[in-house]
This record gives structure tokens, C-alpha cells and sequence, in this order.
């Protein structure tokens, strides 16, 4: 993990409890907010820059941003917390429902280190949408001649397109030098591709949709704004929306939704 960005100096607030909240979904501002109202201290640690942002700085949060290196880095995480006597209570790990690696490496340091660990869950959404169990059930499904909106990343573009060879393809991915070679090594042409940051405007995903006559989409089952936005979209006379189902949780971790774990951690007045 790079340098973190320090908004106080930790050594002042070593009376407060101290949580350790991984980022990477919409609810971890929302909930680092409320922790710190409760007089909470946090150390956030988030992937990038533009992650960051939605973290307002105040004088209880610690923010760190670059990836934590693999369970080497959890670990020198939580020792390096002990080490100045000020441990972390508890671990929240409020990553993507598909950063599966992430949420692996955490589970398996806290387990033996006897840490407390508590995945935020995000909800399940209601809609008619088909569920995958994986990417290699669009062999069963009827998609020659369809025009398919692959919005599931681009790491995993490659094997998308190689289990549904008769459609024809589209990808709407994050604006990134890396997702754009992925989709290029994947055989996507320029005019194939669309770049957009996650949550952007139902008009303009609508248009996309028109623009490239979109009959099928395929997103995944994250739970967010971003699985409500593809449910908008398709409902009714819309496409066809098929969803990759959202990976199981390590087995043994403390599993709560947002009131659940809100209602948790409340701390003694």
C-alpha cells in the first residue's frame, strides 16, 4: 500500500476505539460518516484517488489510498496498529461483493490473527432479472444474432465473449488505460466500446443502449446503484437483463447488512 494521506495526527485520538473500513462500494463514506459521529476512529483504506474524494476529511479518519498488498498487508496492517499500543476493535470490509480476492485475504489474516471482522452485505434487489451462476452459462442461453452489452468489467471480457460466440458485442467499461487494452486484446473494435464511471446518468446509459440497439445486457448482481440502474433499464419493454451472480462470502465471517451493522457497533455513552 502507497503512503497514506493523513488528515490529523493520529498520536492525539489514541482514547477513541479504532475500525479499520476497506472502501470500494457507495455505502463506505455513508457509513464511515455515521462511525465517526459516534466517536469512533477510522482508519479507510481505498483503491484510488477519485475513491477517496467521497471521503470527507475530519479530524478522526485516517485515509489511505492504494491497494493493500495481499495478506502480507493486512497483517502489517493490524500489527502495525498493536505495535503503538491503539489495536483496531474491529475490521469492516465494505469492498465490492466482487472483489472476492480482497475479501479472501482479509478473512484469512483476521482468522489468525482472532481479529473481528464484519462484511457489510448489500442487499438483495427485487426485478426480473435472469441470474448466472457464471460467465459459462451464456453457453445455454439463446444469443445468436443478439447484440450484447457486456457490463461486468473488462478482466473478464476475454472469457464473456468466448462463451457467447453468436452475439455480437458491446462493452460499457470504467475509463481507464488498462480496461481500454483488455477490450482491445479481447478483439472489441474503438466503436464497440463505451467508457463511463460507475452511477452515471440513466439518460445517458438509455442512449448508449439506443445508440448500439442493445437487445440483451449482461451486468452483475452487485446490489448497488449500479445493478438498480441496469433494473430501470431493462424493466418493462427494455433488454433482456442477465446478471452474474454475486460470489459467496468467506465461509465463517460476521456477515451484516448496513442497519446491522450500524446497530453493532454502537458504541457505550
Amino acid at each position: 500500500m502507497v503512503d497514506p494521506i493523513l488528515m490529523h495526527r493520529p498520536e492525539i485520538h489514541q482514547t477513541s476505539p479504532r475500525l479499520w473500513l476497506i472502501g470500494g462500494t457507495g455505502e463506505g463514506p455513508v457509513v464511515a460518516e455515521r462511525l465517526l459521529q459516534r466517536g469512533w476512529h477510522l482508519t479507510v483504506s481505498v483503491v484510488g484517488a477519485t475513491a477517496a474524494l467521497a471521503y470527507r476529511p475530519h479530524p478522526g479518519l485516517t485515509l489511505r489510498v492504494g491497494a493493500i498488498d495481499g495478506e502480507q498487508g493486512v497483517w502489517s496492517e493490524l500489527a502495525a496498529a498493536e505495535s503503538v499500543g491503539w489495536p483496531y476493535v474491529v475490521v469492516v470490509d465494505a469492498s465490492h461483493p466482487f472483489a472476492c480476492v480482497v475479501s479472501r485475504q482479509l478473512a484469512a489474516v483476521c482468522k489468525q490473527r482472532r481479529q473481528r471482522l464484519i462484511r457489510l452485505l448489500r442487499p438483495s434487489l427485487p426485478g426480473a432479472a435472469t441470474i448466472l451462476s457464471s460467465l459459462e452459462d451464456l453457453r445455454s442461453r439463446s444469443l445468436q444474432g443478439h447484440r450484447l452489452l457486456l457490463a461486468i468489467g473488462a478482466r473478464q471480457l476475454s472469457l464473456a465473449l468466448a462463451c457467447s460466440p453468436g452475439a455480437q458485442h458491446f462493452a460499457r467499461m470504467l475509463p481507464s488505460p488498462r480496461a481500454l487494452q483488455l477490450a482491445m486484446a479481447a478483439g472489441l473494435a474503438a466503436d464497440q466500446v463505451a467508457c463511463l464511471r460507475p452511477g452515471s446518468q440513466l439518460e445517458v446509459e438509455r442512449s448508449l443502449i439506443r445508440r448500439w440497439q442493445i437487445t440483451t445486457v449482461l451486468a452483475r448482481q452487485s446490489g448497488g446503484v449500479t445493478e438498480q440502474l441496469w433494473q430501470q433499464l431493462c424493466a418493462g419493454t427494455g433488454p433482456q437483463l442477465l446478471l452474474l451472480g454475486r460470489p459467496a462470502e468467506p465461509a465463517g465471517v460476521e456477515a451484516l447488512g448496513q442497519g446491522e451493522l450500524l446497530g453493532a457497533l454502537v458504541l457505550p455513552q
